[in-house]
């Protein structure tokens, strides 16, 4: 399903860092299914998405291509972790799902763009209870709101990310505007207008330099032998920040896409 994951370059310290999503976004999502039997959460790493998805369904089943982050789900009765490795066919990934028009929610956090996406939508259409499913995909960006100062060195560092981007990151920063969603608006979001939103979050500055470190083009330097966040950029970091001491509140902007199969 999947192309090369980023998850496979980082560990723990990738999951400690990444924001949690907020239980409203949940609570909107399930409104929106006719039905609340069983969900998909695609990509689902540390199952960080799979587990609030998990308070409002009887069951989840939650992916990934990653063995390793699949080792680090958080434990939950209604949550059924599978490895699905991107050999798999279409028709073994809709089996394993639970076959034709059984899902009533699909979600894939901060991770389609990863994915084998023609590939991938298939088989979604394939699941997707009809009439009644939905399904909805988000991504958080790198530009996180602390302050001009901190936003300023943040795009100099997407800048110089370039080289190392992997194929599919190009979504993100461009806020899926043009990621492909061939599916109907259920009036959050469409195809080339995703909703923005927010997540705030209270972050220490050694939690803003882990989430710069696990990013996947800045590991993907650094197993290149290309340390992007040098002494240097550290320290300037620290100086925008105001100190490593300090907590501050942040922001992070996320743009959803929502939609059920077009009849």
């Amino acid at each position: 399903m999947a192309m090369q994951s980023p998850y496979d370059q980082v560990t723990k310290g990738y999951v400690a860092t990444r924001p949690r999503y907020p239980d409203q976004w949940f609570s909107k999502l399930s409104a929106l299914t006719s039905r609340h039997a069983l969900a998909w959460d695609a990509g689902t790493g540390n199952g960080q998405a799979a587990i609030t998805v998990a308070e409002h369904y009887e069951r989840v089943v939650a992916t990934d291509i990653s063995e390793p982050m699949l080792k680090q789900g958080i434990p939950h009765p209604r949550v059924q972790y599978l490895h699905m490795p991107s050999s798999l066919s279409e028709d073994e990934m809709v089996a394993m799902l639970g076959g034709e028009n059984s899902v009533d929610l699909i979600t894939v956090a901060t991770a389609v763009h990863w994915f084998d996406i023609p590939k991938f939508y298939s088989v979604a259409k394939r699941v997707l209870r009809k009439p009644g499913g939905v399904i909805a995909v988000w991504t958080y960006t790198d530009m996180i709101e602390v302050n001009p100062k901190i936003e300023h060195i943040l795009r100099r560092l997407r800048e110089a990310s370039k080289p190392y981007w992997k194929p599919g990151v190009q979504y993100v920063f461009e806020e899926y505007r043009n990621l492909p969603f061939p599916f109907e608006s259920v009036g959050l979001g469409c195809e080339g207008q995703p909703v923005q939103l927010e997540m705030p979050r209270e972050m220490s500055f050694e939690t803003f330099l882990s989430c710069q470190r696990t990013s996947s083009a800045v590991a993907t330097a650094k197993q290149d032998g290309v340390d992007l966040l040098t002494d240097d950029v550290v320290k300037e970091f620290e100086t925008a920040w105001g100190g490593s001491d300090l907590v501050r509140s942040v922001k992070f902007k996320v743009f959803m896409l929502a939609g059920t199969v077009k009849a």
